[in-house]
């Protein structure tokens, strides 16, 4: 199974995360065809498999079955997957990693049944390999966090006066909740004490801010063809990001014109926007935010147990403050 070349620099995870795109193909077993095929594309679209990768790599600290975690990875990537396909749905997305999306290819209907159906395939996949009913409850209440900040950031729609709190409270609640469930699972699931799992989980939260901070920041200083997907749509359905949020604290009049004009603003308009934000540092000062949650969690990485795991974690997550997709 073909997975991201960046997993290369790291011999002994590819072979797993290639195991569990595995696993999650043998699942898909709708006798919907054509959707069956259109999330199995999804699933092996050139995703970075980030989320089963911290999960595994959290399990390295102590010797457990290896199929087990892997499964549990599994889980992890199809869940990820469900809410990318409802997040589709929502935002009217027609592209995701420089392929057309689900609800654009069979409607938002079929979407939303294909988004349901990965989540019973990530319980399914729990209730058979998870050790106890902690990992269920973990993952159904980070489920319900997920959806917690997604709708706190509809309730935010075009609301010009969002601030910076709230736009983490919605990232802490979507992006980073998954991340952290991710380390959990790792750490709780390979036989790691509470203390241990609660602590791999506030990194994980860490990481998963860091990584929307950057998400959110290449929307301004990337394109399309190298994000796989439309920039700064989120704008269009008012959904604004720290570094819009923190340029217009510097002059919010400069940008009011603009925003006013909502799922209406022209690409040239667009592109003044994103200048704008620039001007005002609100680039700036997202990745110097970005770069403090990355040393947040980084300083609790170096508290774990030293060895490979550690090492490959500190690696991973240093490498993430400089992706540019």
């Amino acid at each position: 199974m073909k997975i991201h070349p960046m997993w290369h620099e790291y011999p002994t995870l590819a072979p797993e995360l290639s195991s569990a795109l595995t696993l999650i193909e043998k699942q898909i077993t709708t006798n919907n065809t054509p959707v069956a095929e259109a999330i199995l594309e999804m699933i092996n679209g050139g995703g970075k498999l980030l989320r089963p990768a911290y999960c595994l790599l959290f399990s390295r600290f102590q010797d457990t079955d290896r199929e087990k975690m892997i499964a549990l990875a599994a889980a992890i990537e199809t869940l990820h997957t469900a809410t990318l396909i409802h997040d589709d749905i929502i935002d009217k997305s027609p592209t995701r990693r420089n392929q057309i999306t689900i609800q654009k290819q069979f409607g938002p209907e079929t979407a939303v049944y294909a988004g349901d159906y990965l989540f019973v395939v990530c319980f399914k996949l729990l209730a058979h390999y998870a050790s106890s009913l902690r990992s269920i409850q973990q993952d159904s209440g980070s489920m319900e966090k997920i959806l917690k900040g997604e709708l706190d950031q509809m309730a935010t729609r075009y609301q010009t006066d969002i601030t910076i709190d709230d736009y983490l409270k919605q990232v802490s609640g979507k992006t980073g909740q998954l991340f952290a469930l991710s380390c959990f699972v790792g750490a709780y699931e390979s036989g790691g004490n509470n203390n241990f799992a609660k602590a791999a989980e506030k990194i994980g939260m860490d990481i998963g801010i860091a990584f929307q901070l950057l998400d959110d920041i290449l929307d301004y200083t990337s394109n399309g063809d190298t994000l796989g997907k439309p920039v700064c749509e989120d704008v269009r359905s008012g959904v604004y990001s720290a570094p819009l949020i923190l340029a217009m604290q510097r002059d919010r009049q400069a940008f009011l014109p603009l925003l006013a004009k909502k799922d209406q603003i022209s690409d040239a308009e667009m592109d003044t926007l994103r200048d704008l934000v620039i001007q005002y540092e609100g680039v700036k000062q997202a990745y110097a935010m970005a770069r403090q949650h990355t040393e947040q969690a980084i300083a609790g990485l170096k508290k774990l147990p030293a060895g490979p795991a550690q090492d490959d974690l500190i690696r991973l997550t240093s490498s993430l403050l400089n992706r540019k997709a």
